[in-house]
């Protein structure tokens, strides 16, 4: 008979680990000697061995009690469905690794995997990074508030944005940024970006969320906001479109 001491040394686990699998039923605990310590024998080592084996499988705790009663046909069975329940873990880990690293390096936040490709194509077309997250920023509100229509919404900048006589006038529109209110080329781009408009959608209404959102007026405010310059670009577009 051996102490749990040796118990825990010979199989390689902590004397706590041993307490532990006492207080949860794995491990039948012996009765004590007449000194008052536990005596373990030859059984409990290898039924340690065996709780030992289970654990470092990644099987749960809460599961191995039920194994060790199990035949082999339910013990196959039992590590079958733990195999799948893993699987399932590692996919879900995997999924948050590769959100978590692409909020590392950058890459949009809580936005579709097409917007995240495309705020990373304005780059590379030459907009300003402060145009760039204001892009992110702004997909993020409206996917958020509505998406039932951000689908359409996107497709439609994303394919005026492929058409290089478009894209100029959003990298006009975006270097307008710092230009002085009063500058002329703010009135030349109205001008360009009204004309544009007409010739794309004609008498149409552009793509646009409900007639009752105040989500538009929110993204145009926090636009304008930012630059004197594009508030009075878009009052210059709206007057014209409203001509």
């Amino acid at each position: 008979m051996i102490t749990i001491g040796q118990l825990a040394r010979y199989v390689g686990v902590s004397v706590k680990t041993v307490r532990v699998y006492h207080e949860k039923g794995l491990l039948t605990e012996p009765d004590r000697d007449a000194s008052g310590y536990r005596r373990y024998s030859a059984s409990d080592v290898i039924d340690l061995i065996k709780i030992r084996t289970l654990a470092e499988a990644g099987v749960p705790l809460a599961r191995i009690r039920g194994l060790r009663s199990a035949n082999s046909e339910e013990f196959e069975q039992a590590l079958h469905e733990i195999d799948d329940e893993l699987t399932a873990r590692i996919r879900d880990l995997q999924a948050t690794q590769h959100r978590l690293r692409g909020l590392a390096t950058g890459q949009a936040l809580s936005v579709p995997d097409e917007v995240a490709a495309h705020l990373e194509r304005l780059a590379g077309w030459g907009f300003s990074p402060r145009w760039v997250d204001l892009q992110r920023d702004l997909w993020i509100l409206v996917i958020a508030t509505h998406p039932d229509q951000a689908s359409a919404l996107f497709h439609d900048q994303a394919e005026s944005l492929a058409d290089p006589r478009l894209r100029e006038l959003f990298l006009d529109y975006d270097h307008a940024h710092d230009l002085d209110p009063q500058d002329p080329r703010i009135d030349d781009l109205a001008h360009r970006i009204v004309a544009a408009t007409h010739d794309r959608y004609g008498a149409e209404d552009p793509p646009h969320v409900d007639a009752d959102s105040d989500i538009p007026a929110l993204i145009q405010g926090t636009v304008n906001a930012s630059s004197p310059a594009w508030r009075r670009l878009d009052a210059l577009i709206r007057q014209q479109l409203d001509m």
